[in-house]
């Protein structure tokens, strides 16, 4: 189905004003938390979710809303093909990207209801997003829509414009790739919170023994500068390796650090760390039995200036 078959979708000027619209940016409202989490997790990039929010709203206060069966529904569709035709650019942009690739980390506070935090949780973690890096646009949206956010596939096969059985097996393709990944784990967040704790106190103590103690044996560390900042230009494999890096940068760069302030970074525990003025970068885990598995650091600071 194109856009265009739609009523109203092709139509980037609000056409009324008073009650109309009032009722269009109540609607809106409402459903922007949604629509962002699907802009976010389809493109990794929470500058882009936000340009494509404007667009769907421009579309969106055009549409005739005595048309519209289901509000929610009909937004969604709206941002997932406006996503979809911005992941193509992003795609083609990355192919260039210097070093490792991180999503921009979205921040919440620490002292809020982890069920709340953007809706996070799993389903925007860096793991998670990192495994859909891999899938198809095609199946990053059927995965997302359906098993992320509830969406019925006879909803998602009308916004792909795809067959429901088509829809069913790009759901399935994903769900067999992130299930094998092992992007979502279970874990306890006070466990987070004790190893975030633990690491920062060892890291600040210069004690080796004592980070190393914290990490799994195959560890990995991401760090993500886009050429901008200075950052590994290959991931980090292993306790050594991994824990004598973050102890060389701990030691070059605590200087230049004039706050490490506790955070919740894409649903997880972690820090914002912030320079003279400004944000210096992000530090972010995975964890596995117990143990932190995967490091993510973002310094680029293009994927940063919201955080200011």
């Amino acid at each position: 189905m194109s856009e265009r078959s739609e009523p109203g979708m092709d139509t980037a000027e609000p056409l009324a004003r008073g009650g109309r619209m009032d009722s269009a940016t109540e609607a809106f409202a409402a459903h922007r938390n949604l629509l962002f989490t699907v802009a976010y997790e389809m493109l990794g990039s929470a500058a882009d979710a936000e340009d494509v929010l404007q667009e769907t709203w421009l579309r969106w206060a055009g549409v005739d809303l005595d048309t519209v069966r289901d509000q929610r529904a009909y937004l969604v569709r709206i941002t997932t093909r406006q996503a979809l035709s911005r992941l193509r650019t992003l795609r083609r942009r990355k192919e260039s990207y210097i070093g490792p690739w991180l999503p921009e980390p979205v921040v919440g506070d620490p002292s809020a209801d982890p069920q709340a935090a953007v809706t996070l949780a799993d389903d925007v973690s860096f793991a998670l997003l990192l495994v859909l890096e891999r899938l198809s646009p095609l199946e990053r949206a059927a995965f997302l829509l359906h098993d992320a956010l509830d969406v019925p596939f006879a909803e998602i096969a009308a916004t792909l414009g795809r067959s429901e059985a088509a829809v069913r097996q790009l759901a399935s393709r994903a769900r067999t790739h992130v299930r094998e990944s092992g992007a979502r784990r279970s874990y306890a967040r006070e466990d987070s919170l004790r190893l975030r704790d633990a690491l920062f106190a060892a890291l600040s103590a210069d004690d080796l023994p004592a980070l190393q103690r914290l990490l799994t044996d195959d560890i990995v560390l991401l760090s993500d500068g886009g050429g901008k900042a200075v950052a590994a230009l290959n991931p980090l494999a292993g306790i050594d390796r991994v824990s004598r890096f973050l102890q060389g940068i701990t030691r070059k760069n605590g200087a230049a650090i004039r706050a490490v302030v506790p955070a919740t970074i894409n649903g997880a525990p972690g820090f914002v760390l912030f320079g003279e003025r400004e944000v210096n970068s992000t530090f972010s885990f995975d964890v596995a039995e117990g143990k932190i598995a995967a490091i993510y650091i973002v310094r680029n600071p293009d994927k940063l200036r919201r955080l200011l």
